[in-house]
C-alpha cells in the first residue's frame, strides 16, 4: 500500500495567527487548534504564549524552516489531525508553510487554510496608495544579480508593490529602492501593525530615508513603493508612451535584464511586440543609443 493512501483522512490545518494584537484571531482558527492532535509551530515558546491566552491546551511540537523535511512527513503520519501555525500571520506567506502544504499533498493528506491576519494588506491599505492591482514581493534577494533585476522590475511597474523587511535591512533597502525607482517616488513604510507601536510613515522615497535615517526601525516592517509616475493613467491606457517604454526598458536594462527576456517583460508591460523588440536590440549592444 502507498505511503499516501496510508494517511488516507488525515488533515493538516493551517491556522493564521495575530500578526500582533492577540485578539486577532477567528473563533474558527481557535475551534481548530482545540481540536487538533497535535499542534506544529515555528517557535513553540511563541505559539505557547497565544494557546495559552485563548485556553488551548493542545500539545505543542516546534516545526520550522530546518525541521520540516525531516519531521512533517512523521508528524502527519502520526496525528490524524495536524495543525500548523508560524510565528505570526497566514502560514505559507513568506514562511515554512508552503513547503509543508507540498509535503502534505504528496503525502495524500488533506489540507485546508482558514482565513486570518496577514501583514501585507492592512500595510497596503494604509499606505494610501493604489489598491486595485499590486505585487507582493514578500521578501527581496538578499543580493547580487537576482536583487538587482527584483529593483528594476519594481522600478517599472505601473501598480504598487508590497515588500517585507527586516528593520535592521530597512534603511539599506530604501536607499537601493531610492536608487532604482527614482527619490520622488511615493512609498509607505508600515511596523508595528495591530501592536501598541503600530505606525505608518508615508512620503517619497527620499523622504523615508531622511526620516529612518534619524530613527532606526523597530519591530515588524512592511514597505509599499508607489507605482512609476503616471503608472495608474497608463494601467488602462492601450500601451505605454515612447518615452515610458524607454524608460521600462533603461531600468530592466540597469538590473541586468536583456534580450529576450527584456522584449517579453517590455511586451507583458504592454509594449507593442515590435518596439520591445527594438528596444531589446538596443540593450543588448549595451551602448542604449
Amino acid at each position: 500500500m502507498s505511503e499516501a493512501l496510508d494517511l488516507g483522512g488525515h488533515r493538516l490545518s493551517l491556522v493564521p495567527t495575530p500578526i500582533g494584537n492577540l485578539q486577532d484571531i477567528t473563533l474558527r482558527a481557535i475551534d481548530t487548534l482545540r481540536a487538533a492532535d497535535l499542534v506544529a509551530a515555528e517557535d513553540t515558546r511563541r505559539s505557547r504564549v497565544l494557546l495559552e491566552h485563548h485556553g488551548v491546551n493542545t500539545p505543542l511540537a516546534r516545526l520550522d524552516a530546518h525541521t520540516i523535511g525531516q519531521r512533517a512527513p512523521s508528524l502527519m503520519r502520526r496525528h490524524a489531525h495536524l495543525a500548523f501555525v508560524t510565528d505570526a500571520g497566514t502560514p505559507g506567506i513568506s514562511d515554512p508553510g508552503a513547503e509543508l502544504v507540498r509535503l502534505a499533498l504528496d503525502l495524500g493528506v488533506e489540507v485546508e487554510a482558514l482565513p486570518g491576519p496577514t501583514a501585507f494588506v492592512p500595510a497596503l491599505v494604509l499606505s494610501g496608495l493604489p489598491t486595485a492591482r499590486f505585487t507582493f514581493e514578500g521578501f527581496l534577494p538578499r543580493r547580487g544579480r537576482d536583487r538587482r533585476e527584483r529593483l528594476a522590475e519594481i522600478a517599472a511597474r505601473t501598480h504598487p508593490s508590497v515588500i517585507y523587511e527586516a528593520p535592521r535591512r530597512l534603511l539599506k533597502s530604501l536607499r537601493e529602492l531610492g536608487e532604482a525607482c527614482g527619490g520622488t517616488r511615493r512609498a509607505s513604510v508600515a511596523r508595528e501593525l495591530s501592536k501598541l507601536h503600530e505606525e505608518v510613515v508615508r512620503g517619497t522615497v527620499g523622504e523615508l530615508i531622511e526620516r529612518f535615517e534619524q530613527t532606526a526601525a523597530r519591530g515588524e516592517v512592511v514597505v509599499v513603493i508607489g507605482p512609476a509616475e503616471g503608472g495608474a493613467q497608463e494601467a488602462v491606457s492601450e500601451a505605454p508612451s515612447p518615452t515610458r517604454a524607454l524608460e521600462l526598458a533603461e531600468a530592466l536594462a540597469a538590473g541586468g535584464v536583456k534580450g529576450r527576456e527584456l522584449r517579453e517583460r517590455l511586451v507583458a508591460a504592454g509594449v507593442p511586440r515590435d518596439v520591445a523588440y527594438g528596444l531589446a536590440v538596443r540593450y543588448k549592444r549595451g551602448d542604449g543609443s
